[in-house]
C-alpha cells in the first residue's frame, strides 16, 4: 500500500522480475494460484527491503518444512483491483492475499474469500488483536482476513528547517499548520509536500484532515452517500491551499515523492505514515534529532484528533480445504512473537504491532529503527486510537466502500480544485455524485 518511488530503477527491476512471472499465466498453475504443494502469496509491498525482509519470514516457515511451502509474488496496489478479478474468473487467484479493509469488501463479492473466523478467534486467544485491528474484517458473523499489522498517519515536520525559520513547535491548528507552511516557503523550500495524484497516496491524505474535521464518515445510517457536506469543504478548502505551498509537480505525488521532498529539504512538512523513520538519516544528511513527528493538525474550532488508520491484514482465497490449512498454518507462524517482530521490521515504525505480545517481542523493540525513535514509535501508538478509514468509522461495515476507493474518488476531488481550478464546493458535489453512481453499479 505502501508505494515509495525512491530507488526507481532498483525497485523497477526487482517488481518486472517478480510480476511478470505471475501475470503471463494469470496467477500460477495450481490450484488455489500455486503448484501442487505451493501455496502463492500476493501481497502489494514493494519497496525492496520489504520484499526481502517477508521472503526472510517465507523462508524460515519453509525450512520447517510443511506440507505446504510459501511462495511470494508482488504486485502493485494500482494494479490489484483488476487483477485479482481476473484472477478468480480465471480461478488461478493467489492463496494468500495481503488487504486493506475497503480492499476486501471488493474481493469479497468475487466469492473466492473464505472466512477465517476460527482462526481469527485462536489467535485472538493466544496473540491478544485490539480491537479496532479486528472490527473491519468482521462482518455477517465471520472474519474475512486475519489481521497482520497497523499504519497511521502523524505530521512530520524537519526540526532544523523549522529553527532557521524562527518556529518553535510543530503546528496544532489547521490556521497555524498554514501560516507555518507560509513562513517555511522560501526559494525552492516549500513549506510542506502533499500529493495530488489519482492514487491511494492522495485520498489517504485528504482523509487524514477530513477526519479531525468531523467528516470522516460519509455514509449516512442506512449507508447511503453523505459526502457532500461543509466539514469535507473545508478540508478539501484546506488541502487545497496546503498544496499552493507544494512543490510545483505536486500533481504527479504518490508516497515517495513527498517523502523525497522532505529529506532533502525541498519540503519542510509532509503528512504520512511510519516510513519516514528508517530512512531519515540517510537520506537527509541530518541526524535523528531533526526529525520531528506530532499528530494531524485539527480545525481551530470543532476539530478533534484523527488520522487514517488501517489494520492491514491477509485473506484467505486458497480453492481446497487442504490447501487453506496450509495458508492458515502459515499466518500462525508469522503472528508467533519473534516471527511476528521481524516480520514488522520489514519497515520499522510503518508496520505497527496488532497483538498485545507481538508489541512486546525483542525483535521489534530491540529493532534499531524502533529504539532511536522511540517517541515517535509511541506517538503513532497513540494516534492509532484516534484512527479510522472511511466505509469502518462509529461501528461501520460499508461494503460498498471498495467500489468508492478503488477509483480513487477523493484523489479526483482533489485534482479537480488542484489540476482543473475548480472550487472546493463544486468539486465535493462531483465527488458525491461519483460515490452514488459507484456504489449503484
Amino acid at each position: 500500500m505502501r508505494f515509495h518511488k525512491l530507488r526507481r530503477a532498483a525497485l523497477g527491476a526487482l517488481a518486472l522480475a517478480v510480476v511478470l512471472p505471475a501475470a503471463a499465466c494469470g496467477g500460477s498453475s495450481g490450484p488455489g494460484g500455486g503448484g501442487d504443494k505451493t501455496l502463492t502469496l500476493w501481497h502489494m509491498e514493494q519497496p525492496p527491503n520489504r520484499v526481502a525482509a517477508f521472503q526472510k519470514i517465507i523462508d524460515a516457515y519453509n525450512a520447517t518444512n510443511p506440507e505446504y511451502k510459501v511462495q511470494a509474488q508482488v504486485q502493485d496496489w494500482n494494479q490489484i483491483y483488476t487483477k485479482i478479478s481476473g484472477a478468480v474468473q480465471s480461478k488461478t487467484q493467489p492463496d494468500i492475499l495481503f488487504t486493506i479493509p475497503d480492499f476486501t469488501t471488493y474481493v469479497r463479492p468475487l466469492g473466492a474469500v473464505r472466512p477465517v473466523t476460527a482462526l481469527v478467534n485462536e489467535l485472538d486467544k493466544e496473540h491478544t488483536f485490539g480491537e479496532a485491528a479486528k472490527a473491519a474484517y468482521h462482518d455477517n458473523n465471520e472474519y474475512w482476513a486475519v489481521p497482520l499489522y497497523g499504519m497511521v498517519q502523524m505530521l512530520w515536520y524537519r526540526k532544523d528547517l523549522f529553527a532557521k525559520a524562527g518556529i518553535a513547535d510543530a503546528p496544532k491548528t489547521w490556521s497555524e499548520l498554514l501560516a507555518d507552511a507560509q513562513k517555511l516557503s522560501s526559494g525552492s523550500q516549500k513549506g510542506i509536500a502533499v500529493p495530488a495524484g489519482k492514487n491511494l497516496a492522495t485520498d489517504q491524505v485528504i482523509y487524514s484532515l477530513m477526519l479531525t474535521n468531523g467528516a470522516g464518515n460519509f455514509f449516512t445510517g442506512s449507508g447511503e452517500v453523505a459526502f457532500d457536506k461543509p466539514q469535507t469543504v473545508a478540508a478539501v478548502s484546506l488541502y487545497a491551499d496546503l498544496l499552493k505551498l507544494s512543490p510545483s509537480d505536486a500533481g504527479n505525488y504518490s508516497w515517495g515523492e513527498p517523502q523525497a521532498a522532505f529529506n532533502s529539504g525541498g519540503a519542510a512538512m509532509a503528512i504520512e505514515k511510519g516510513q519516514y523513520l528508517a530512512p531519515f538519516e540517510k537520506e537527509s544528511g541530518r541526524p535523528a534529532s531533526d526529525l520531528g513527528c506530532a499528530p494531524i493538525p485539527q480545525p481551530d474550532t470543532g476539530g478533534k484528533p484523527g488520522s487514517i488508520y488501517y489494520s492491514n491484514a491477509a485473506m484467505v482465497l486458497s480453492r481446497d480445504d487442504a490447501r487453506a490449512k496450509g495458508a492458515e498454518d502459515f499466518l500462525r507462524f508469522v503472528l508467533k512473537p519473534e516471527n511476528y517482530g521481524q516480520f514488522l521490521n520489514a519497515e520499522p515504525g510503518l508496520f505497527l504491532p496488532l497483538t498485545a505480545d507481538g508489541a512486546k517481542a525483542t525483535s521489534w523493540t530491540g529493532n534499531e529503527v524502533i529504539k532511536k525513535y522511540q517517541g515517535c514509535v509511541d506517538a503513532m501508538l497513540e494516534q492509532s486510537k484516534s484512527g479510522g478509514l472511511f466505509g469502518f468509522v462509529d461501528g461501520q461495515y460499508v461494503g460498498s466502500i471498495g467500489k468508492i476507493s478503488g477509483q480513487n474518488i477523493l484523489a479526483q476531488v482533489v485534482q479537480r480544485v488542484y489540476s482543473n481550478g475548480e472550487s472546493p464546493a463544486a468539486a465535493v458535489k462531483w465527488g458525491d455524485q461519483q460515490m452514488r453512481e459507484a456504489v449503484a453499479r
